[in-house]
């Protein structure tokens, strides 16, 4: 259950709530949520609880979920949330498109993609400063120096970054250059990871897992929502199945499922999921008329040369051109692209 309570509550009021909560042995957290104080239990309290706690005059309404994730669910919040990144609102009309190379190479290349992309409608630029690899013997990424290239490239043309962060004890270090955070598919269920992109309160996209149910990856976001963060976007990239003929298999219908469950915008990372160029531009497509609230597609000057995931990169004349495709699409869904 959730306990939103009254504003301006003291801190003593707030203290009465919870040491009537644990004189019945119920877990509680408090959780700082825009100008809230809400009162977060494990499970839902008694009835007589709940009457007790009314009689206090410290609870403004209660809040039962039908999912585990609570503070993510359609019945704590019923309206769709903008996560605002810069000057981009993911989950508003405009479909928020994220796009830059798999990993940052050089501040030319970046410079390139970035104006392009820019030009093109693009909202967010991306790019991997630290890269979590298959094998140990494949490019790393540039680290500090990465992240220093996508900071300058990105006040340059005006476009918000986006990148990854791997481990908690660089969540400052990535916080100081990146407007957003992205948790990838590799983490998305370390906790400590989840946790520490919640106290930083900056705006996360949080991928989905590579074998990750749909309640679990909104039990995911749940640790980044329980400290107190509600920036947070899902992005999904496309599940490991036994098909062999695409790099991961992408779920749209996820998009619609979740669309149900929980208020949170939802993106499509069609690059990872399908692992090939020519399957980019088909799978964005499907993605908007699924009702995506943005895309993350991979981009380079030159694809063929890219250090890392060169199959599945789209050259700048092919984004450009994918860009003005979704055009239509978006308005038949009721959304924009530019």
């Amino acid at each position: 259950m959730i306990i939103v309570t009254r504003r301006n509550l003291s801190q003593g009021r707030i203290n009465e709530a919870l040491s009537l909560l644990s004189r019945e042995k119920l877990e509680a957290r408090t959780v700082s949520w825009n100008d809230e104080t809400l009162i977060v239990t494990h499970e839902s309290p008694s009835p007589r609880i709940t009457s007790n706690l009314e009689e206090t005059g410290i609870v403004e309404r209660f809040v039962v979920s039908s999912h585990k994730a609570q503070l993510g669910s359609r019945e704590f919040q019923a309206e769709p949330s903008v996560v605002k990144v810069g000057k981009a609102e993911i989950g508003a009309s405009r479909i928020v498109i994220i796009a830059g190379p798999c990993s940052v190479e050089s501040r030319d290349q970046l410079l390139e993609v970035a104006s392009v992309a820019k030009r093109a409608g693009a909202s967010l630029l991306r790019g991997g400063a630290f890269k979590p690899r298959t094998s140990p013997y494949d490019f790393q990424g540039l680290g500090e120096t990465g992240l220093r290239m996508l900071s300058e490239v990105g006040e340059e043309t005006g476009l918000s970054v986006v990148t990854e962060v791997m481990e908690p004890g660089r969540v400052e270090l990535v916080a100081k250059y990146a407007d957003m955070l992205q948790i990838g598919a590799r983490n998305a269920q370390n906790f400590s990871l989840l946790k520490a992109v919640g106290k930083s309160k900056l705006p996360v996209l949080l991928k989905r897992g590579m074998m990750t149910t749909i309640d679990e990856w909104l039990l995911a976001a749940e640790y980044i929502l329980l400290e107190g963060n509600p920036n947070v976007a899902l992005c999904e990239r496309g599940i490991r199945t036994f098909e062999k003929a695409t790099r991961n298999t992408l779920d749209l219908s996820a998009v619609a499922v979740l669309r149900k469950k929980t208020h949170l915008p939802v993106l499509v990372d069609p690059s990872h999921a399908t692992g090939s160029r020519d399957l980019v531009a088909p799978m964005a497509r499907a993605a908007v008329a699924a009702g995506a609230d943005g895309l993350m597609i991979e981009t380079h000057p030159n694809p063929e040369n890219a250090l890392s995931d060169a199959n599945q990169q789209l050259n700048l004349e092919e984004f450009e051109g994918l860009m003005t495709e979704l055009g239509p699409i978006a308005e038949a869904v009721g959304r924009t692209i530019r």
